[in-house]
């Protein structure tokens, strides 16, 4: 049986893999919309780059603390990231863009809480089960505040509004529920009076049921709704094996939107082909797979759930993404880790994984 020092080595491999893939395809996906827009073919690569130093060292950090520390003050963390997702939503500190309050502008540099709240809800939510283990199938006592503090983060993010990113999160709480021992009946009821919840918000919003009309038929409106996720079709279509090479796709020649961010997957099948998309699911169920070993290798029901949050974050966003690009799930936008432009995300992603290294770890907790 593999060790956790060989996990662990794994885990470092796959995402400095992923890592170096994504800073190769950002550079081809962006760089001549770069230069269209900013005058400056390397505008998205020297950005990402400095999102990569930036979680390069928060890395290093986060493998050595003691998680302890953390613990300790983890519901002072939550009610942080809380005060974070409402911040967002005032005028004036929260950064508008394409009618959603998603964004904090710091000078030059733009975030997204979301993004940052996730590591702060994981350590809570394993935190708190775990104190609550010896009464993990209490009602009263262990699943409603559980559930109460997914619906309050889920509602804040949803205020943005951000539906998909509210729904990972509520999906991801669920996932740790199941894991710590919560009853099956218990989440059945919840999931069967949510599904009205999520029809109710979709068919109140028109971009959102558009997305929905369009991802059961891209055609009807090919110019409109549905030419995202035609040209997405059409980018990966034309990869074939092997790809047009790097560097030579059409479709990031201003035909598919979002190609160095939600679409990038794509434009990887088109340059490198179905071998190289292959590659990049490969090393996702690699990653996350060698997370889930973390996990399961854990004695502390606090790092077997911490570990197991991480990796079904990864495991999820990358799911999504991959689905969205291959028209198997309605238009999200929601980056691919590690390869997707966007610093809040690859910060994220980084420190995350620096977590899970740290959790891998034989003396830790």
């Amino acid at each position: 049986m593999q060790s956790l020092k060989d996990t662990r080595i794994s885990i470092l491999v796959v995402a400095s893999m992923l890592i170096a893939i994504g800073v190769i395809m950002i550079y081809s996906s962006s760089a001549v919309y770069a230069y269209d827009k900013f005058n400056d073919y390397l505008f998205f690569l020297k950005r990402h780059l400095i999102s990569l130093f930036i979680g390069l060292i928060l890395t290093l950090f986060f493998m050595g603390v003691n998680l302890d520390t953390f613990r300790q003050h983890s519901k002072i963390l939550l009610a942080s990231s809380f005060l974070i997702l409402i911040l967002v939503l005032v005028p004036g500190v929260g950064l508008s863009i394409g009618g959603a309050r998603r964004w904090i502008k710091v000078g030059d540099i733009n975030f997204q809480p979301v993004e940052f709240v996730k590591p702060l809800y994981l350590l809570y939510l394993a935190d708190f089960l775990d104190r609550k283990s010896i009464k993990k199938h209490s009602f009263f006592g262990v699943y409603l505040p559980v559930l109460s503090i997914i619906g309050v983060t889920c509602m804040l993010v949803l205020l943005q509004p951000d539906l998909g990113g509210s729904i990972e999160l509520g999906v991801i709480g669920f996932i740790m529920l199941f894991a710590n021992g919560a009853k099956i009946k218990h989440l059945f009821f919840t999931l069967i009076a949510g599904i009205p919840l999520i029809s109710f918000l979709i068919m109140k919003s028109p971009y959102r049921f558009a997305r929905i009309l369009a991802f059961l038929d891209p055609w009807k409106d090919p110019q409109g709704t549905g030419f995202q996720m035609i040209q997405s079709f059409v980018a990966l279509g034309s990869g074939g094996l092997f790809g047009a090479g790097l560097g030579g796709s059409k479709q990031k020649l201003f035909y598919l939107p979002e190609s160095h961010t939600d679409f990038i997957f794509s434009i990887i099948g088109e340059e490198l082909g179905f071998l190289g998309a292959i590659l990049i699911v490969v090393l996702f169920v690699i990653l996350v797979w060698k997370g889930m070993t973390v996990a399961f290798k854990k004695n502390s029901e606090f790092s077997r759930l911490f570990a197991l949050g991480i990796s079904s974050t990864i495991g999820l966003e990358a799911i999504i993404n991959i689905g969205v690009s291959a028209g198997v799930l309605p238009t999200k936008g929601l980056p691919l880790p590690f390869l997707s432009y966007g610093g809040s995300s690859l910060v994220t992603h980084m420190i995350l994984i620096a977590i899970l290294l740290n959790l891998g770890r034989d003396s830790v907790i």
